[in-house]
């Protein structure tokens, strides 16, 4: 069964771009596509002006790092060890961490917040400290393009915040590419340069947010009536289901 149909993009460095939709819109698929863990039956996929099949898996892994919704694992890893295994394409087969993976893994946990936690096994860990450790390991890969499943899910509101914007400051200060699927459309209108909004597989519209989020593009992709406006305090685009008056 074909899951994407009539999908094309492209993503700048240093620019952030959020994928929206409703459940089933394809949004997880394209990501896996774009990071070369699944293969289009038609159509291309570049990074860096390569298809990506010319990517060795060593060489694409310098390159993306993919953050899932979920990451099961079988083994009792320390928080510090799974952040540490973003270092392996940098590392070599065969080799251990040098003195700077170390540091570099030190610094994304910190950044993460996760520091106090690094000794810790992951499976002692909530489900937001969890997320935020792999997040960790993609940071800490030095990847050019990240791609992010639900960055923000199990997260609360300050943390939430604080990735979306630690994502931000990557893509200004180190041209980091950031692709990354969210539900929350009012966090996609505030964080991201531009938004693709799909449903079935296609994507209906790609641009600014304000653009995208139109009341009429939401109404159409999902089937609900909504408003949209602007928050009287900071400007920004806010998205609200419309509530019947009672």
């Amino acid at each position: 069964m074909r899951v994407l149909h009539d999908v094309s993009f492209e993503v700048a460095p240093g620019e952030m771009l959020a994928i929206v939709g409703p459940n089933g819109a394809g949004k997880s698929t394209l990501l896996k596509v774009v990071g070369g863990s699944m293969r289009p039956w038609s159509g291309d996929i570049a990074l860096l002006g390569r298809a990506t099949i010319e990517y060795e898996r060593r060489e694409l892994a310098r390159v993306v790092a993919m953050v899932s919704q979920e990451n099961p694992l079988a083994f009792r890893f320390t928080v510090l060890e799974i952040v540490l295994m973003g270092r392996a394409p940098h590392v070599g087969a065969f080799h251990f961490e040098s003195p700077r993976d170390l540091e570099i893994a030190r610094h994304a946990l910190e950044r993460f917040g996760l520091l106090p936690l690094a000794n810790r096994h992951v499976q002692e860990l909530s489900g937001g400290e969890r997320k935020r450790v792999f997040l960790a390991r993609a940071l800490a890969q030095a990847p050019k393009v990240a791609l992010l499943d639900e960055p923000t899910a199990f997260l609360d509101l300050k943390h939430a915040a604080e990735i979306l914007m630690l994502f931000r400051e990557l893509c200004a200060l180190e041209a980091m590419t950031v692709v990354a699927t969210l539900h929350d459309l009012n966090a996609a209108a505030l964080w991201a340069d531009r938004v693709m909004l799909m449903k079935g597989g296609a994507a209906i519209a790609c641009g600014r947010p304000d653009e995208v989020l139109t009341a009429d593009n939401l109404r159409e992709v999902y089937e609900t009536e909504v408003y949209v406006g602007r928050n009287p305090s900071t400007g920004a685009l806010i998205v609200l289901p419309a509530v019947p008056a009672r």
